[in-house]
């Protein structure tokens, strides 16, 4: 990861996660903090699958980018669907807008995680630099030095 928005998505993605831990374990402890999760088992299982998906986005991998944004759009994807159409019909005179927002964050952030591999060119890089190429890959120089090394032997 080179660019900045690199770090900045994935310090978002990072953020948005450890808040879901906060949600999953306050929850299994029974503390109430205005947010439960709407399936708490999928949930910890989601929170896993998301950390190991980490691994691979760190390293710029598109299949690890992929299953996040699989994982994370089928779960917030229903949520924010229901609640969706809940206010569109005209039933919602009053509803919790936090947890909309959080499934739609939910299902932008992997989304921005995927179109930043995709579209950030310089997040992999080369293997090699022009600028050494010269040096370290260059075995006619390294042959070169070899055979004036051997014949300036210089005896006392």
């Amino acid at each position: 990861m080179t660019s900045v928005f690199s770090y900045l998505v994935m310090m978002l993605a990072t953020l948005f996660w450890g808040s879901r831990v906060v949600i999953a374990v306050c929850y299994t402890l029974g503390t109430d903090i205005g947010i439960e999760p709407m399936n708490p088992n999928m949930e910890i299982a989601l929170l896993f699958v998301t950390l190991v998906c980490f691994i691979f986005i760190f390293k710029r991998n598109i299949f690890g980018a992929l299953v996040y944004f699989l994982a994370n759009g089928l779960y917030f994807g229903n949520d924010l669907y229901n609640r969706i159409v809940f206010i569109t019909s005209g039933q919602a005179v009053r509803i919790q807008f936090l947890p909309l927002i959080l499934s739609f964050l939910g299902i932008f952030i992997p989304f921005l995680v995927v179109m930043d591999i995709f579209l950030n060119k310089e997040g992999k890089g080369k293997e090699s630099d022009g600028k050494t190429d010269w040096f370290f890959n260059n075995e006619d120089f390294d042959r070169k030095l070899d055979e004036r090394a051997d014949k300036n032997q210089y005896k006392f």
